[in-house]
Formats: C-alpha cells, structure tokens, sequence
C-alpha cells in the first residue's frame, strides 16, 4: 500500500488524498496553507491549520509502528487492532459508537498501513468536541470485545478468501511484496493473509496495544474552521497524558536490490486471464531524487497515455491497462509494474512490458514528453489540496516522514528544475533493468508453466495456499 500500503489508511473516509499524491507538483501559487506546531507533554505532535471557507473539520492520527510491530506468523494484528478500536470504545458499544458517528453526520474510520496505525475523522465544525472526544475514546479506551474481535477476524479471512476465489487484482500487490521482500518487513502483508489472520488472538491484539499505541508516538493533525485555542486544549486533555511507550516505534532497514529475475507462478486453475507483477527495490518517501522519479514514472507508466498503457492497452488491445508506480515508504518500498491479460496472451503482453521497460532505459524521455509529464503533473496537484481532509493528510504525511512545508510550496520549482541530466540519472539508478526482477504470475499454471520459464527460475504455489509465499 504508497505509500501501495501507505499513503494509506487515510484514504478510507476520503481525507487524505494528499498523501496519495506524495510525490505530485505543486503549481505556481498553490502554497500550503499556514498552520502551527505544538508538542503536547508527551511528546505528541499536533499541527493546527485554521480554514475557514467551509464549516468542516477534519482530523488525522496516526501512531507510528503500523505493521512492522507485527510479529512473525502473526501478520495482520495491528491491521485486526486498528478495524476493532471502532467497534466499541469509551461509554459506546459498536452500535452506539457508530451511531454517534452517524448521527452528526461524520466519519471515521481506523486502519492499518506498513508504518502507522491510522484514524482518520471529517465532522462539522460545531462537532469539533465530539469528534476528538469519539477519536480519543477509539484510542485511548477502546473495548475489544471478543465476540466482535470473531466477527472482524472472521471477515478479514474472508474476505481474502474472495478475492482469491474471484478477482485476485487487489491480491498481486500482496504476493509482489511478499516474493520481492522474503523475509524483509516490508514483504509482510498489512492485512495478513488467511494463515496468520488464523493464529492471530484477541490476547495478540491487547498485547500490541499496551506496547505500540502510546502517547510519544503520536501525530495528529486538525484543518478546519475551529478555533485554535479551544482545539489546543481539548487535545491536551484528551492525548497529553497518555504514557509514553517503553521503546522505540519498530523501523526497517533498507531492503538490497534483486540481482537477476526470479518467478512466482500462483496457480488459479481453470483462471481465464493472468495477472502479473514486476518489481524491484524503488525509492523511498524522502529520496532526494523523487521529483525526477515522478516525472519518469509519470511518462513511463502513471498516467492513461504514459508508454506501458499506450503498448499493452491502447496499440495492442492485451490488456485494459498497465501502470507502474513507487511504493514510497520511510525505506524504499516496491516499484512495480502491474497488468492483466488473457491466459493465452500472457507471453506477449509479459514480453511488450518488458520491451517498454528496455526502450526507457534505451531512449530515456525527450523533449515533448518531459514538458508534457512536468504540465500533466501541476494539473493534477491542486485537487489534492482543495479539502480540509486532503490538507490534515498532507500535514500528518509531511510530520510523519520529517519533511517541511517546501515539499509543496518548493515543488513547482523543483519539478522545472527535471532535466535531461536528471531524468537519465533517476532511470539509471532507480528504474529496474528488465534483466533484475522478482516477477509474480497468478494463473492457470498448465496453460502457462513451460512458455513462462524464459523468464527465470519458476517456483509455484497454489492460490488455495493460505500465505501470500512459497513455504
């Protein structure tokens, strides 16, 4: 989630667009809007930005650790912890929580992602008390009561269980993570997989409560029409005291690059169609080079007319798209190129992405398509700052990685500032050879296994498998 995983569980209610674009341009006079910073007594960080065009308001939490914190075999347990915190807390059972939602006619959502546990609320500006009183309750005295702890459970297991019965799209990422990373963190999926969400007890979830969500690993962020002082104290009430954790919020190192190609064959007997996922180590959230490696990726394989959907989809009809994109985290996450094709399309559509691939790394970008990435890009920027939610977003992504406010008030020019020079030097370095992957295909393995071994070495598990990896 990019964060593939991340940019994240903020999205759920719609509030956090800004993080999806992490990595876009910000126009000429599109500024982020002023705000102010306040460290509560344990260490909490709070930024307030005061917008009052509309009478909403929208806020962010997240809690550093996400599911690094997860241990071994147990994947899935903050993910599980998250979707529980709302199904009762505070005075409110699950019903009553959510009606109080409702009824003010709010949301709110918890989730999960690599690297944080996420909420996320947007209310009416009058509803401000209720909202921190609704987020704070979530966080600080949730329920987890066991009869609902079965039926999320029940459903995560399920619902993956679907997916792998139906339409396995959502699922490739899962297993490209997983078959790239190994036995790195960033291989394990957020959400589990049937195995692990299997063994995973509401005691598992109670225990990473108590130790990762705490007071100093808090970020939390307010846009809106609400007044400073007021929201400022309310705060302080609701988070300052929580206690501080008794170590450091779990972190990755950096992932090595995958040195030659290696395949994942999932078979999905009798599947009509085979989906594929091409990866390498990428580039993190703060990279030095990410606007250059926008720009590219933009051209390469980010937009509808960008090089890979221009030869899958639109000149040769294989597929109904294909796209690349960065999973940007605080170490480089996966760069992945993703399609789908008819099963007796496979070798032709695998081959026209890797040629792509090649014709980058051979030609680079010319004139024409560095001028129209750096106009497509300013485009699409401003609508990702228009709500107070995008906004509390892009504040809770810009603390949460270190960043300062220059990530968007300097990006316009940076973004002109993407050379030749620098396009050539973001492909050499960031981009993949077509000869360094770690390729993932979930078909139908009789109709595919002898045409895909040219690709490299084939390994295969069933789709029935309850992990997202060989054993």
């Amino acid at each position: 989630m990019s964060a593939a995983h991340r940019v994240r569980i903020l999205a759920i209610v719609a509030i956090a667009a800004a993080s999806v674009t992490a990595h876009a341009a910000a126009p000429v006079g599109v500024r982020l809007p002023d705000f102010e910073q306040v460290v509560l007594g344990n260490g909490a960080q709070v930024a307030l930005m005061v917008k009052r065009d509309t009478p909403m308001v929208a806020m962010n939490v997240i809690v550093r650790g996400g599911s690094l914190a997860d241990a071994p075999g147990r994947e899935g347990t903050v993910s599980l912890l998250a979707q529980l915190m709302q199904k009762g807390a505070g005075p409110r059972d699950a019903v009553q929580f959510a009606e109080a939602i409702e009824g003010a006619g709010g949301e709110l959502a918890i989730g999960a992602d690599t690297e944080g546990l996420v909420a996320g609320a947007s209310f009416l500006g009058r509803d401000v008390a209720l909202m921190i009183e609704l987020l704070s309750d979530a966080l600080l005295r949730p329920r987890l009561d066991a009869a609902e702890f079965d039926k999320v459970r029940a459903l995560a297991i399920q619902s993956i269980a679907a997916a792998k019965d139906s339409d396995p799209r959502a699922l490739v990422g899962a297993y490209g993570d997983a078959w790239l990373f190994r036995a790195h963190p960033y291989g394990r999926a957020v959400g589990g997989d049937e195995e692990s969400l299997g063994k995973v007890t509401l005691d598992d979830l109670k225990g990473a409560y108590h130790a990762q969500v705490r007071g100093d690993r808090l970020i939390i962020t307010v846009a809106g029409d609400f007044e400073p002082a007021d929201v400022r104290r309310r705060l302080e009430q609701a988070f300052g005291s929580w206690p501080r954790a008794a170590g450091p919020a779990p972190v990755a190192s950096a992932a090595a690059r995958e040195q030659g190609r290696r395949v994942l064959l999932v078979d999905k007997p009798g599947a009509t169609q085979t989906y594929f996922w091409l990866g390498n180590v990428g580039a993190s959230r703060t990279d030095p080079e990410r606007t250059a490696q926008a720009v590219v990726n933009t051209v390469f394989g980010g937009r509808f007319t960008s090089m890979l959907n221009t030869e899958l989809r639109i000149k040769s009809g294989l597929t109904y798209g294909a796209r690349s994109a960065f999973d940007r985290l605080a170490q480089p996450g996966a760069f992945s190129i993703t399609s789908f094709t008819a099963t007796e399309s496979t070798v032709p559509a695998l081959d026209l992405a890797l040629a792509t691939l090649d014709r980058l790394h051979r030609d680079g970008l010319d004139d024409a398509a560095l001028a129209s990435a750096r106009t497509y890009m300013l485009g699409q920027f401003p609508p990702t700052l228009e709500t107070n939610g995008a906004l509390a977003g892009r504040l809770a992504d810009l603390l949460l990685y270190g960043l300062g406010r220059d990530d968007v008030d300097g990006y316009a020019q940076r973004i002109a500032s993407v050379d030749g020079a620098a396009v050539r030097r973001s492909i050499d370095a960031t981009f993949p050879s077509s000869s360094d992957l770690a390729i993932v295909l979930i078909g139908d393995a009789a109709s595919i296994r002898n045409d895909v071994r040219k690709y490299g070495p084939v390994t295969e598990m069933s789709i029935t498998d309850p992990r997202f990896a060989p054993r």
